[in-house]
């Protein structure tokens, strides 16, 4: 297994996308802390800093796409079938994909933390307002983003191996995250707080623009996105051995 999981660390390291993945997340997060603090928010609020550090979780959408090329792009580039030849168990592939996908999710959590903090810091500075970092919220902040990434990389490899067209799969992620769970917000408010998304900005002290639910406690959320990501790695594992690989 070990074997496994450094090949497909290997794998991530010599292609392009990660590392634009990476770059594209940098400049979301600058852009979130910016807008943040040019809308004219109370930077002496300590809340304000802990929405400023959750660009970190949100550009966790990023590592969701991550997870889905890791298989899905595979499919589309028929290199799959070599790589289902290198072990005679397809689902220890997966399994390696996942944990693969996992640790780029934490090495992305650490970078996009560190984006977010040095970001805040330096629009803080400029202010000329002191930047707070002694309250527990900030660091549960940057923990709960830290694990969104992760989460959202497994998720991601189990939708690239249930829906093995690259394009569709991340169509269908984008278009879940942006319609499907605000819909089911608007209809079934209660419901809403539950879904994958909800719960990782729950889990990242995002606070979502317009939601009038309550959204579910930190440590909460953490375990409702891990049982979605479990779940996920399930079905990544299921579906690809008892499909054909064509």
């Amino acid at each position: 297994m070990d074997a496994l999981i450094h090949i497909e660390l290997y794998k991530l390291r010599t292609v392009r996308a990660p590392l634009l993945l990476l770059a594209v997340s940098q400049l979301v997060i600058i852009g979130g802390v910016s807008g943040l603090v040019i809308s004219g928010n109370n930077l002496r609020d300590p809340k304000t800093i802990s929405q400023a550090l959750a660009h970190a979780g949100l550009v966790s959408l990023l590592t969701l796409v991550l997870g889905i090329m890791a298989v899905a792009g595979e499919y589309r580039n028929k290199t799959i079938t070599d790589t289902y030849l290198s072990t005679p168990r397809r689902g220890r592939v997966v399994q390696a994909k996942l944990y693969a996908s996992a640790i780029a999710g934490a090495a992305f959590g650490i970078v996009n933390a560190i984006t977010a903090l040095i970001s805040a810091y330096l629009w803080w500075a400029a202010k000329g307002v002191p930047f707070d970092l002694s309250g527990t919220a900030v660091w549960h902040t940057i923990a709960g983003c830290f694990a969104w990434n992760i989460a959202f990389a497994v998720i991601g490899v189990g939708i690239g191996a249930l829906v093995r067209n690259l394009t569709a799969a991340i169509a269908a992620a984008l278009a879940w995250i942006a319609l499907v769970e605000g819909i089911v917000g608007q209809l079934v408010g209660g419901l809403a707080k539950w879904l994958p998304f909800a719960s990782g900005s729950a889990l990242g002290d995002m606070t979502v623009a317009g939601s009038t639910v309550r959204p579910l406690p930190q440590v909460g959320a953490g375990l409702v996105l891990a049982g979605y990501a479990a779940l996920f790695a399930v079905v990544a594992v299921s579906t690809t051995v008892r499909r054909d690989v064509s």
